[in-house]
């Protein structure tokens, strides 16, 4: 079962470079902790404070063995650190779902293709 962390982020708006630089950190952390990164997305249209950050794992238990290696890892704690000081990230809020199978990463079909 594949399980996919969505972390909503309210951001300050002002400070929408730093979140950019904070995510680009975590493009290189959590692939090395073991999460396979989905992305993360800065608002575009609409709010102008609200972000997200889509991280996968294997399991429960994968998530569990990931946050571990995170919090060992030196570039990692430097990065939750640089957030709480410069107070770009608000609020954070994080909820887990499971994929439906056959769904996630399906690509557009061509105009008048068949699946």
């Amino acid at each position: 079962m594949t399980i996919t962390c969505f972390i909503r982020y309210e951001i300050d708006p002002f400070q929408k470079d730093a979140f950019r630089e904070y995510a680009d950190h975590w493009g290189r952390i959590i692939p090395r902790c073991g999460g396979h990164l989905l992305g993360y997305f800065l608002p575009c249209e609409g709010s102008n404070y609200e972000a997200w950050g889509l991280i996968a794992f294997d399991s429960l238990a994968a998530y569990e063995a990931y946050r571990t290696r995170l919090r060992a890892d030196p570039e990692g704690r430097a990065n939750f650190e640089r957030a709480q000081r410069q107070r770009f990230i608000l609020r954070e809020e994080r909820s887990f779902t499971e994929v439906v199978d056959g769904t996630l990463g399906r690509a557009a079909l061509a105009e008048g293709a068949t699946p």
